[in-house]
């Protein structure tokens, strides 16, 4: 048995250590933001918070988390879809198939909490999720809108 914090929420899972975490939040807690997408942590789609740093959560164990680490998942970031980055997205139409976005997202957000007023330079370098369908361009965009609305 392990208990995590997600969301705010410290939870007991009774699952095998070496469970990728991912695989508890979908299948044990019951998030399913939180997307599958190569199983070797390259992709990006399972990318939740650990202590705020962008976490690829399909090759992490749940043995490597404590009960201190919090755990945002995308349905953790903004239960409401205020989240600037959010808005942002939406007002960009950045999904086009849509099945890598809470992955993106929550990468952009650990971006904009380091680095508030991020470059082009910033961004490419850090965002390193794939999108098969190639929205990079309209990723970027919605990031510097959301950071640009975040700082006011």
């Amino acid at each position: 048995m392990a208990k995590i914090n997600i969301n705010g929420r410290v939870v007991d899972v009774t699952v095998e250590p070496d469970t990728p975490l991912l695989w508890v939040i979908r299948e044990q807690i019951g998030l399913t933001g939180t997307k599958y997408g190569c199983g070797v942590a390259q992709c990006g789609s399972c990318t939740v918070h650990v202590d705020g740093v962008a976490t690829r959560s399909c090759a992490l164990p749940i043995s490597a988390m404590t009960e201190a680490q919090k755990i945002v998942t995308i349905e953790g970031l903004s239960p409401n879809s205020s989240h600037a980055l959010q808005k942002a997205w939406l007002a960009n139409d950045v999904p086009q198939c849509g099945y890598c976005q809470s992955g993106q997202i929550m990468a952009a957000a650990a971006l904009i909490a380091q680095t508030p007023n991020p470059t082009d330079a910033d961004i490419e370098r850090e965002m390193t999720n794939i999108c098969r369908c190639g929205t990079y361009n309209r990723i970027k965009t919605a990031i510097k809108q959301a950071a640009s609305a975040a700082r006011g």
